[in-house]
């Protein structure tokens, strides 16, 4: 696990560090996006299906979102 460098009372991060700590900070995002798009789809709320074939179809649409 990476964490970003912390800047210390009264001095300034160096510009390396500074987008590194961006570059950090933006991995999550797409995932997070990902995972708020399909909790508001309703087949994943009300699905007349077993939930061991919801996880199929789940990797399928993620898929599938991540590559359009």
């Amino acid at each position: 696990m990476i964490t970003p460098i912390k800047r210390r009372p009264e001095i300034e991060l160096a510009d390396k560090h500074k987008t590194s700590n961006e570059a950090q900070a933006a991995l999550p995002a797409p995932v997070e996006r990902t995972i708020s798009r399909t909790k508001q789809w309703r087949i994943f709320r009300h699905a007349p299906i077993s939930p061991n074939r919801l996880t199929s179809a789940a990797a399928a649409i993620l898929t599938l979102m991540i590559y359009t």
